[in-house]
């Protein structure tokens, strides 16, 4: 019987695994594990018996995947990392994401520059898919602030989506095997044309296993006052979808920002989703007030929930990866800052307390009751 939560702080330097049972009310935290590397992703893979992975990429010597069969105890590398072919012309620069595949082994990379890998066995050996990687619109992704990064994967049934930036939302609708660019609806801000078929500079995907169809995303907003070519772009931030991805609409009305990182779906229920809205200008907290927008209604309407956390001059900002939501009955929220501050926000983010408040900047959050 599952009975702790488990959670993944990949960070600037290092990453870090916190424990607690399953009130929550002390979590125990051990690490660093890849001293000093930056690890931007990391996945808890519950398929039988639990296992952790982390990337670990290092500009000097290589990349790496992290894996532990311990729960967090001890780590190991992997047997190789996904790698480009010798002729392909582009070398890795970062892994942007891990998601669990079809069987207990399978495993989906997201890499940068932006391409999808896949290995059958836990990470020992990796294989690119082509449909994407040699997809003919990849040599014309540029890369976003973050890097051209593959940093969400997203799988229902013979559907993946993914997301790219600076390249957008693409869908595969025969496991992997092509993808088209799925973005009618999603704008663009830095281009003359507001909504071009792709190039979107999309920060992360989310859904729900009971509302098939049904997508939320956090766009890269913060256009509404753009006096450029193309004119302003209100509302572009945060997208809804009903038809798998092939067409998208606005649900930013309510929120101080479109511009933000991180959308959640809760666990249980499709429609409540959480955004983090960040100034557009400085990426940090608008006003220097940190809050979590909450809407219970699928982005009808939104609302403020910040009990706990700071009222001013408070001037972090929470990444893509940087938040996640276990499923306990009553689940918890978790975002972890730039400043190094790791929060629990509990009953759903009603009340929010600092965890850690002095680890290196957070890249990624991820969340496991095991």
């Amino acid at each position: 019987m599952a009975n702790r939560v488990l959670l993944c702080l990949g960070t600037k330097k290092g990453l870090f695994v916190a424990e607690s049972s399953k009130p929550r009310r002390r979590f125990a935290l051990h690490g660093p594990f890849g001293k000093g590397v930056a690890v931007y992703s990391t996945l808890i893979d519950t398929r039988g018996t639990p296992r952790l992975y982390a990337s670990s990429c290092n500009a000097f010597f290589g990349m790496k995947v992290l894996r532990s069969t311990d729960l967090g105890k001890t780590f190991e590398e992997t047997k190789s990392a996904p790698a480009f072919p010798k002729k392909d012309g582009r070398a890795l620069a970062n892994i942007w994401s891990l998601e669990p595949g079809d069987g207990k082994k399978d495993l989906w990379c997201g890499v940068e520059p932006a391409a999808l890998f896949r290995s059958g066995d836990g990470g020992d050996s990796w294989e690119m898919v082509p449909g994407i990687s040699n997809h003919e619109h990849a040599r014309q992704w540029h890369p976003g602030n973050g890097g051209l990064c593959m940093h969400t994967i997203l799988r229902d049934g013979n559907r993946v989506h993914l997301g790219i930036s600076t390249g957008g939302h693409y869908l595969s609708e025969d496991g992997g095997r092509t993808f088209v660019a799925a973005n009618k609806g999603v704008g663009a801000g830095f281009t003359p044309d507001p909504y071009p078929e792709f190039g979107q500079c999309v920060h992360k995907i989310a859904g729900h296993k009971d509302a098939p169809g049904r997508l939320y995303m956090q766009n890269h907003g913060g256009w509404s006052e753009w006096a450029g070519p193309g004119g302003p772009r209100p509302g572009i931030g945060v997208l809804r979808s009903d038809d798998h991805g092939h067409t998208w609409r606005s649900i930013a009305a309510g929120l101080p920002s479109d511009f933000g990182f991180p959308i959640l779906v809760h666990p249980h229920n499709p429609d409540i989703v959480y955004v983090m809205p960040l100034a557009p200008e400085t990426r940090t907290c608008p006003g220097g007030a940190p809050a979590v927008w909450r809407s219970e209604n699928g982005g009808n309407s939104w609302k403020k929930v910040a009990q706990g956390l700071p009222k001013k001059e408070t001037y972090f900002t929470v990444l893509r990866d940087a938040m996640d939501t276990d499923e306990l009955s009553s689940p918890a929220l978790y975002f972890g800052t730039t400043t190094g501050q790791l929060w629990i926000g509990r009953d759903g983010g009603e009340k929010w307390e600092c965890l850690f408040d002095s680890l290196p900047p957070i890249h990624c959050v991820k969340v496991a009751v095991v």
